[in-house]
């Protein structure tokens, strides 16, 4: 590849028309919503280290299938990103710091790059920062719906960023989602994502323990659940973990325990940083670390439900 950059057809304003955009990381959450970019008609270049996926983004209508990393962004509006954590995230864009080797160094000078992993904020600042000095604008727009979300595209997408980047890429953001919310300056998304799930993980596993009281005690279940979520201790876990991926034996809600388990650590780093009371917060932490320490790093995290059962 020529040590130039290339010349992009489009400008970072012309997000809300038709237009190419790379897509890294297709796995459970992002080939899903590269489908609905496709779908909405823009054309996707897509780039996995699986060899499998990526046979199939070469025949997908809309899609084509990137020959290298550094290659993804060529000619494209906008790169995606959709991946399990920080070090991903840096080791793509920077590669082993080399020059030529991260995708970071093959953008060209008003590129941008979307950041919709799971990642650590204070990171996401930093890798901001030094983008900006190449001329490129990251941000960050992690979503919060799971797999489902995606397939049907009602994510709620949280982006931090400036109020002009918000507006250039809303529109592109709306194919993948319901909900397309500013959470404010780089890395506020990666942050309010990380404080929902430790929330979200607090509510399953003390839904978890009540629910398996319940039962024990001679509840069913499925009319606890009746019951309480017409009342006030309603929460998702009781409207959908619950019901649809517990009850039913699934365990397939598509977000492992690992990943779980550092976007609480990426929340209660926030709270102790910020020198807020946090002692409910460290005893949700410390359980769902004992079930991860239990079971396969990568199934997934509504199985807490079923090792507090056996525990």
């Amino acid at each position: 590849m020529s040590a130039e950059r290339p010349e992009r057809p489009q400008s970072p304003g012309d997000l809300g028309r038709l237009g190419r955009v790379g897509f890294v990381g297709l796995g459970n959450m992002g080939m899903p919503m590269a489908r609905r970019l496709a779908a909405a008609g823009y054309h996707v270049c897509g780039f996995d280290v699986s060899a499998e996926i990526m046979r199939t983004v070469a025949g997908l209508d809309g899609f084509s299938a990137a020959p290298g990393l550094t290659a993804v962004g060529d000619g494209a509006s906008a790169v995606i990103l959709s991946l399990p954590d920080s070090d991903v995230v840096e080791h793509v864009l920077l590669g082993s710091g080399q020059p030529g080797e991260g995708l970071l160094g093959s953008l060209p000078p008003g590129g941008m790059v979307i950041d919709m992993s799971s990642s650590d904020p204070v990171r996401t600042r930093e890798l901001a920062a030094r983008a900006g000095t190449s001329g490129v604008t990251l941000i960050d727009a992690p979503v919060s719906g799971g797999v489902a979300g995606a397939r049907a595209g009602s994510l709620t997408i949280m982006v931090g960023g400036s109020e002009e980047a918000f507006s250039t890429v809303r529109p592109m953001l709306a194919a993948i989602s319901s909900r397309v919310v500013r959470a404010g300056e780089v890395g506020a998304g990666h942050a309010v994502k990380a404080l929902n799930n430790l929330m979200s993980a607090a509510h399953l596993i003390v839904s978890s323990e009540a629910l398996i009281a319940g039962r024990r005690f001679g509840l069913d279940p499925a009319v606890m659940l009746e019951i309480i979520n017409g009342s006030s201790g309603r929460s998702g876990s009781t409207e959908n973990k619950w019901p649809n991926y517990v009850l039913t034996e699934k365990y397939d809600a598509g977000f492992s325990i690992r990943l779980m388990v550092k976007d609480m650590k990426l929340a209660l780093a926030i709270e102790r940083a910020t020198g807020t009371p946090a002692a409910v917060s460290e005893a949700a932490v410390a359980a769902w670390e004992a079930a991860a320490g239990d079971l396969p790093p990568d199934v997934d995290h509504t199985e807490i439900a079923r090792w507090l059962d056996r525990t």
